[in-house]
Formats: C-alpha cells, sequence, structure tokens
C-alpha cells in the first residue's frame, strides 16, 4: 500500500515530468514551485486511483493513462497486460507501432525490471507492474529522448500504479470472501428447523388442509429470501417480513406456548441491513426462551425503534436466560461452532466487519431473567 510518505516522494519525483509541460512555473520562487508540483501531482493521483483501483483491465486502464500521461509529461504513455495493449494516450500518427508496444511489454515482463528500447522517433520507458509478487502488466512512457530523471520517474509512477493494484486485488478478495461467507451463512439455516417445520406442516394435512396449505407457502417464501443470490444488504422492511413468516412457522409448531410481538417505527422500514442478521437473533431467543421447565409458555418481543442517525433493534426472550460468561464466550466462539444454526456469533462478526467494532451484538441476560440482544444500524449503508 502507498503511504503517505512515498505519495510526497513520488510528487517530488514527478515533478521533473510535470516542468517538463508546465514551464511558466520557472517564473515562480522555489518554494512555490515544489508546493505546486506536490498538490498537483497528488491530485493527478487522486484523479487515476479510482479507475486503477477496479483492477487491471481496458476499461480500467482506457481511464487511467491520460492521467499517467500528464503525471509524466512524456509524448505518450501505454499500459499493457501480459497479452495485449489495454490502452495508449498520445498522437495516433508517429506513436510507436501497437506491436513495437507489445514486444517491449514482453521483454519487460521476461525481464521483471524496468527496460529501456531506443528508437526512432521516439524511445521508451518499460516498468512492470506487479500484483502480491507477480509481474501482471507493464507500464510504458515513449519521449523523444530517455534520461537517467525519466527512468526514476516512470519507475516510481510504475510503483504507485502497482501499489494500486494491490489494493484492488486485495479489495476482490475481500468481495469473494463476503460471497463465501454468504453461501456459508445459507448453509447454515438450521436444519432442525427446517425438519421442525416441515414436520409441523405434514400434522396439519389431514386434519386442516388450508393451514398446511398456508403454512406451505410460507415456508416456501422463508425458504426463497433465505436461500436467494442477493448482495450482502437488503431492507429492514425486507428482513421484517423474513421473520414474520419464521413467526409463523414457530408458533404453528409450538401454539400458544410462543407468543410474539414486533413493534417497528414505520420511517425505518427502508434502512439497509446486513443480510440474514435479524433471523438468527429471533432464532435464538425461540431456543432459549422456550426452554422454561413444565413446557412454560415463553415470548419473543422484537422492536425496531429510529434513533436519529441509526436503527436500534432489540430481540428479547423471557425465558430461562443464561450466564453473562456463557453469552461473553458464544460471541466470543468462531461462528461455525456455534452449531445449529446461523448464531450470535456470525451476526455478531459481520456487523463489526461491515459497519466497525462499536457495532457488534449487546447482550444482557441472567439466570431467570430472560435474554435481550441489541443491534444498532447505521442508515448510510456501507460497503456497496
Amino acid at each position: 500500500m502507498l503511504t503517505g510518505v512515498a505519495l510526497l516522494l513520488l510528487a517530488f519525483v514527478t515533478g521533473y515530468g510535470l516542468a517538463r509541460t508546465r514551464s511558466c512555473r520557472a517564473a515562480l520562487p522555489q518554494g512555490r514551485r515544489s508546493d505546486e508540483a506536490t498538490f498537483t501531482t497528488l491530485h493527478i493521483a487522486a484523479l487515476a486511483a479510482p479507475a486503477l483501483r477496479a483492477g487491471l483491465s481496458r476499461d480500467s486502464a482506457r481511464k487511467a493513462v491520460r492521467h499517467l500521461r500528464t503525471l509524466l509529461g512524456t509524448h505518450a504513455v501505454a499500459i499493457t497486460s501480459a497479452e495485449a495493449v489495454l490502452a495508449w494516450d498520445g498522437p495516433a500518427v508517429d506513436g510507436p507501432r501497437g506491436g513495437d508496444v507489445l514486444t517491449h511489454a514482453r521483454a519487460t515482463l521476461a525481464a521483471g525490471r524496468a527496460q529501456v528500447f531506443p528508437g526512432e522517433p521516439y524511445a521508451a520507458v518499460v516498468v512492470p507492474l506487479t500484483v502480491d509478487g507477480a509481474v501482471v502488466g507493464t507500464l510504458a512512457a515513449h519521449d523523444d529522448e530517455v534520461s537517467a530523471a525519466l527512468v526514476r520517474t516512470v519507475t516510481e509512477v510504475g510503483r504507485w500504479v502497482s501499489g494500486q493494484l494491490e489494493l484492488a486485488d486485495l479489495d476482490a478478495s475481500r468481495q469473494r470472501a463476503l460471497e463465501a461467507e454468504m453461501r456459508a451463512l445459507r448453509a447454515q439455516i438450521s436444519p432442525h428447523f427446517i425438519y421442525n417445520a416441515l414436520t409441523t406442516i405434514a400434522s396439519f394435512v389431514r386434519t386442516n388442509p388450508r393451514r398446511a396449505r398456508e403454512l406451505l407457502l410460507d415456508f416456501a417464501d422463508f425458504a426463497r429470501y433465505a436461500l436467494r443470490r442477493a448482495n450482502d444488504f437488503t431492507t429492514l422492511a425486507d428482513e421484517l417480513t423474513c421473520v414474520d413468516r419464521y413467526l409463523l412457522l414457530e408458533r404453528a409448531r409450538f401454539g400458544d406456548k410462543l407468543r410474539f410481538t414486533v413493534q417497528v417505527a414505520p420511517e425505518v422500514l427502508p434502512v439497509p441491513v446486513p443480510f440474514l442478521c435479524l433471523q438468527p437473533l429471533v432464532e435464538n431467543a425461540i431456543k432459549h426462551g422456550m426452554r422454561g421447565d413444565g413446557g412454560a409458555p415463553g415470548e419473543v418481543r422484537v422492536v425496531v425503534r429510529d434513533a436519529g442517525p441509526e436503527a436500534h433493534i432489540t430481540v428479547e426472550d423471557d425465558g430461562a436466560g443464561m450466564d453473562p460468561e456463557c453469552a461473553r464466550r458464544m460471541l466470543d466462539d468462531e461462528p461455525a461452532r456455534e452449531g445449529g444454526g446461523i448464531g450470535l456469533a456470525n451476526v455478531d462478526l459481520r456487523m463489526r466487519q461491515i459497519y466497525g467494532d462499536g457495532y457488534g451484538l449487546v447482550v444482557e441476560t441472567a439466570l431467570g431473567a430472560g435474554t435481550k440482544v441489541r443491534l444498532r444500524v447505521p442508515k448510510t449503508q456501507l460497503g456497496l
């Protein structure tokens, strides 16, 4: 990753290239020229960075190459992959042929270091672009003369471009990890719940076919939501609909022993929330809230309040509760080790990854006092 110190170094090194295209700066005092060069370099780098953060492709190279040419101040600049010329910025009539650019790129890829290629009318300085230690492409600067200063400048710009491509690779890796986590999350929908729901539906088939049909439709809606291909976020309204279907199925199983209430401030319904962040909390509340001796009834309460920049969600049961230390270990445990469903640790981990450590779950519980789980969600969506 390119640090602030490296950016300043890049600014002073590439001041060489900027000076070649802005001769009017010579009239300025030395201090002001240095400040202007630093600011201009950082500004141009900021313009090129978003495209490069998308990875090395024809589209990203095309968007970045003109800014890199401005940064270098050379006759032309090219960006290549290992197989093709991705982008070229400079006069097309007298520039090097595409075959020459690719030949230079392949020689640089083989050498793994900066190369200088004499030519008429323009010579070339070509430097490798690397991601995670592997050479993935090249940056080529073409000009009428090649000096040691130009070689240093192109080399530094190439290192900066490589740094941006490294960040793009990290972003892609993070996205792949999140997608894998979501696939695993769907696979963790409690098999016990599925078995119990289908068994409950089967019990109504003969005695109350209409009720069985309604429950089967509720189960289909729940499964469609939980197993769909979706991005990492959904709306609070959709998440609450999933919770409602889940509660209806569980109510059919437990009958009057399960009581539940859902109170929601209408203004927070459009708030984006991480996919499947509420159902696991409700499942946990039923799991622990219905463990009373003698089959005592249990109540689950879901409350969603508008709290200015955030939505505050609580899921509470009046069951047996647990030792607070046990609750702490549950959140600290590996999500995959909780068993029996998605679990609190999975939701806690995802909330912290998306919003920061301050947005993890808060569990309030004690033996014989039930359990309350609190969740805060910023109204501004992150990560999309």
